[in-house]
Protein backbone atom coordinates (compact mmCIF):
# COMPACT_ATOMS: atom_id res chain seq x y z
CA UNK A 1 0.00 0.00 0.00
CA UNK A 2 1.24 3.49 -0.74
CA UNK A 3 0.42 6.87 0.74
CA UNK A 4 -1.18 5.22 3.77
CA UNK A 5 -1.06 8.38 5.87
CA UNK A 6 -4.76 8.87 5.25
CA UNK A 7 -5.73 5.19 5.41
CA UNK A 8 -9.26 4.61 6.55
CA UNK A 9 -10.40 1.00 6.75
CA UNK A 10 -14.13 0.38 6.49
CA UNK A 11 -15.51 -1.64 9.41
CA UNK A 12 -16.09 -4.64 7.17
CA UNK A 13 -12.45 -4.54 5.95
CA UNK A 14 -10.93 -4.82 9.44
CA UNK A 15 -11.69 -8.54 10.03
CA UNK A 16 -10.71 -9.37 6.45
CA UNK A 17 -7.31 -7.72 6.90
CA UNK A 18 -6.87 -9.40 10.28
CA UNK A 19 -7.66 -12.83 8.84
CA UNK A 20 -5.28 -12.23 5.91
CA UNK A 21 -2.40 -11.23 8.20
CA UNK A 22 -2.98 -13.98 10.78
CA UNK A 23 -2.98 -16.57 7.99
CA UNK A 24 0.47 -15.64 6.68
CA UNK A 25 -0.30 -12.59 4.56
CA UNK A 26 2.06 -9.62 4.51
CA UNK A 27 1.22 -5.96 4.09
CA UNK A 28 3.87 -3.47 2.99
CA UNK A 29 3.24 0.25 3.49
CA UNK A 30 5.37 2.97 1.92
CA UNK A 31 5.33 6.67 1.04
CA UNK A 32 3.93 8.34 4.12
CA UNK A 33 5.57 11.10 6.05
CA UNK A 34 5.61 12.74 9.45
CA UNK A 35 4.04 11.96 12.81
CA UNK A 36 0.45 12.73 11.81
CA UNK A 37 0.48 10.28 8.91
CA UNK A 38 2.25 7.65 11.04
CA UNK A 39 -0.38 7.98 13.77
CA UNK A 40 -3.23 7.54 11.28
CA UNK A 41 -1.68 4.45 9.69
CA UNK A 42 -0.80 2.89 13.03
CA UNK A 43 -4.32 3.52 14.35
CA UNK A 44 -5.91 1.75 11.38
CA UNK A 45 -3.57 -1.25 11.54
CA UNK A 46 -4.22 -1.60 15.27
CA UNK A 47 -7.91 -1.92 14.50
CA UNK A 48 -7.04 -5.20 12.75
CA UNK A 49 -4.25 -6.29 15.11
CA UNK A 50 -4.95 -4.61 18.46
CA UNK A 51 -2.81 -7.09 20.40
CA UNK A 52 0.35 -6.40 18.38
CA UNK A 53 2.76 -3.48 18.36
CA UNK A 54 5.12 -2.09 15.75
CA UNK A 55 8.83 -2.58 16.38
CA UNK A 56 11.68 -0.75 14.70
CA UNK A 57 13.68 -3.25 12.66
CA UNK A 58 17.39 -3.03 13.50
CA UNK A 59 19.93 -3.08 10.69
CA UNK A 60 20.94 -6.63 11.64
CA UNK A 61 17.43 -7.90 10.79
CA UNK A 62 17.54 -10.44 7.92
CA UNK A 63 15.40 -8.23 5.66
CA UNK A 64 18.40 -5.93 5.24
CA UNK A 65 20.66 -8.81 4.20
CA UNK A 66 18.56 -11.30 2.21
CA UNK A 67 18.98 -9.82 -1.30
CA UNK A 68 21.56 -7.12 -0.75
CA UNK A 69 23.84 -7.09 2.28
CA UNK A 70 23.10 -3.54 3.44
CA UNK A 71 25.88 -2.36 5.74
CA UNK A 72 25.02 1.32 6.03
CA UNK A 73 23.22 3.26 8.75
CA UNK A 74 19.46 3.17 8.24
CA UNK A 75 19.36 6.93 7.64
CA UNK A 76 21.36 6.33 4.45
CA UNK A 77 18.49 4.25 3.04
CA UNK A 78 15.91 7.02 2.77
CA UNK A 79 14.47 7.42 -0.71
CA UNK A 80 12.53 10.66 -1.19
CA UNK A 81 9.98 11.26 -3.91
CA UNK A 82 11.69 12.13 -7.16
CA UNK A 83 10.86 15.85 -7.07
CA UNK A 84 12.15 16.22 -3.50
CA UNK A 85 15.16 14.07 -4.31
CA UNK A 86 16.17 16.16 -7.31
CA UNK A 87 15.63 19.40 -5.35
CA UNK A 88 17.73 18.02 -2.48
CA UNK A 89 20.81 18.45 -4.65
CA UNK A 90 20.38 22.18 -3.92
CA UNK A 91 18.75 22.38 -0.49
CA UNK A 92 19.59 19.03 1.17
CA UNK A 93 15.95 18.37 2.16
CA UNK A 94 14.84 14.80 1.50
CA UNK A 95 11.59 14.68 3.48
CA UNK A 96 7.95 15.67 3.11
CA UNK A 97 5.39 17.00 5.64
CA UNK A 98 7.80 17.07 8.54
CA UNK A 99 10.82 18.84 9.92
CA UNK A 100 14.44 17.77 10.01
CA UNK A 101 13.94 16.89 13.68
CA UNK A 102 11.61 13.95 12.87
CA UNK A 103 12.47 13.30 9.23
CA UNK A 104 14.54 10.16 9.76
CA UNK A 105 13.26 7.21 7.82
CA UNK A 106 12.04 4.23 9.76
CA UNK A 107 11.45 0.62 8.93
CA UNK A 108 8.92 -0.73 11.40
CA UNK A 109 7.17 -4.06 11.46
CA UNK A 110 4.54 -6.05 13.23
CA UNK A 111 5.78 -9.58 13.76
CA UNK A 112 3.89 -12.81 14.29
CA UNK A 113 4.58 -15.15 17.21
CA UNK A 114 7.49 -16.72 15.31
CA UNK A 115 9.11 -13.38 14.48
CA UNK A 116 7.95 -13.29 10.84
CA UNK A 117 6.90 -9.98 9.33
CA UNK A 118 3.15 -9.46 9.05
CA UNK A 119 3.19 -5.71 8.37
CA UNK A 120 6.25 -3.76 7.24
CA UNK A 121 6.18 0.00 7.00
CA UNK A 122 8.86 2.18 5.47
CA UNK A 123 8.01 5.55 6.99
CA UNK A 124 9.46 8.87 5.79
CA UNK A 125 10.49 7.07 2.65
CA UNK A 126 9.22 6.61 -0.91
CA UNK A 127 10.65 3.35 -2.20
CA UNK A 128 8.04 3.38 -4.95
CA UNK A 129 9.68 6.36 -6.63
CA UNK A 130 13.02 4.57 -6.37
CA UNK A 131 11.51 1.69 -8.32
CA UNK A 132 9.22 3.46 -10.77
CA UNK A 133 11.38 6.55 -11.46
CA UNK A 134 14.70 4.80 -12.09
CA UNK A 135 16.56 6.59 -14.87
CA UNK A 136 14.38 9.73 -14.98
CA UNK A 137 17.06 11.79 -13.23
CA UNK A 138 20.73 10.92 -13.10
CA UNK A 139 21.06 12.69 -9.73
CA UNK A 140 18.09 10.85 -8.20
CA UNK A 141 19.03 7.45 -9.61
CA UNK A 142 22.61 7.61 -8.40
CA UNK A 143 22.02 9.21 -4.98
CA UNK A 144 19.02 7.48 -3.44
CA UNK A 145 19.23 5.65 -1.28
CA UNK A 146 22.61 7.12 -0.53
CA UNK A 147 25.52 4.69 -0.42
CA UNK A 148 23.32 1.62 -0.84
CA UNK A 149 24.47 -1.17 -3.14
CA UNK A 150 23.10 -1.21 -6.67
CA UNK A 151 22.89 -3.71 -9.48
CA UNK A 152 22.54 -2.77 -13.11
CA UNK A 153 19.47 -5.01 -13.45
CA UNK A 154 17.56 -3.69 -10.45
CA UNK A 155 16.87 -0.57 -8.46
CA UNK A 156 18.61 0.49 -5.32
CA UNK A 157 15.64 1.05 -3.01
CA UNK A 158 16.14 -0.73 0.26
CA UNK A 159 13.08 -2.94 0.55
Amino acid sequence: MVEVGSLGLRDEEVPILRNYLLNGGVLMADDFWGSVQWAQFEHEIHRALPERQFVELPMDHPIFHCVFDLKVPKNKLQTPNIAQGVQSEYDGITWEYTTAKNAANACRAILDDKGRIMVIATHNCDNGDGWEREGESDYFSTNFPRNAPTRSDSTSSFI
